[in-house]
């Protein structure tokens, strides 16, 4: 009788490893495929995709929500990923109130709809206008945001963005947070891109959530974090015009943050 116990314990941990070898090889070969621009690749070497989407558990099988997604720089990844299994979808504003978030919200869905034969079929949902998600509860099994955080913060939004996602997030469900990261002895918080994680950590438990782990993949020491124009000094902005000086610099120091669903 052991011996069968023990075997089907041997069997399944074989049977599990090589389950993640190959969703560890389809993550890489997402990663490069050669739909993706040349553009958004020299960002890898910032942005750290597959490091940063094994440590939040992507897997096709489950049903994953990337939220406010900017020009698709994780959908040309994540839709390739997912492509076939009907599981992945995109958060996006029902009616974006800023002129700039029109734009960039028209020109991804035009790009991804035009190119679904490439990178898959992507489902849309939405924000209403009081930030609730249009959509059903306890639904997704992982949900994804990237950089987005201080612009909720400015606007006095982000205790009910998250807040939402924590409704159609299943019980036990997983949240993955990357932000540009301030110093804690800052005065200033969110306003120029940057955010204390202390304070964010704090922010989203206060939401139903609970930090159970987080990562320095994509820190970045050399970020000096005291730009008169904020994070966008550094790249891909380079608001500032010093092109030389922050392409050194690299991107920003980011936090990457995992909570789960209480």
């Amino acid at each position: 009788m052991i011996n069968k116990i023990l075997f089907l314990v041997i069997f399944l941990v074989i049977l599990f490893e090589k389950n993640e070898l190959l969703s560890n090889s389809l993550l890489e070969s997402s990663i490069n495929n050669k739909y993706r621009s040349e553009k958004n690749k020299k960002r890898d070497i910032y942005r750290n995709p597959y490091e940063t989407l094994s440590f939040f558990g992507v897997n096709s099988d489950k049903r994953i929500l990337e939220i406010i997604p900017g020009r698709g720089w994780y959908t040309e990844i994540l839709s390739n990923y997912m492509n076939g299994s009907k599981n992945f979808y995109v958060l996006m504003y029902e009616k974006p109130k800023i002129d700039y978030l029109k734009k960039i919200q028209k020109e991804y869905l035009n790009f991804f709809s035009e190119n679904e034969d490439k990178f898959g079929e992507i489902n849309d949902i939405y924000f209403d206008d009081s930030f609730n998600i249009l959509h059903e509860a306890n639904f997704f099994d992982l949900a994804l945001t990237f950089r987005n955080t201080h612009n909720w913060l400015k606007i006095g939004k982000a205790e009910k963005v998250f807040k939402s996602i924590n409704r159609v997030l299943k019980k036990d469900g997983i949240l993955g947070v990357v932000q540009h990261r301030g110093f804690e002895k800052s005065e200033e918080n969110f306003l120029k891109g940057y955010v204390k994680e202390k304070f964010l950590i704090k922010l989203i438990e206060e939401q139903g959530f609970k930090l159970i782990k987080n990562s320095e993949i994509n820190s970045n020491s050399r970020d000096l974090k005291n730009y008169e124009k904020g994070v966008w000094t550094l790249p891909p902005r380079l608001v500032d015009g010093a092109k030389d000086k922050y392409l050194s610099i690299g991107e920003s120091d980011r936090m990457t943050l995992k909570f789960r669903k209480l």
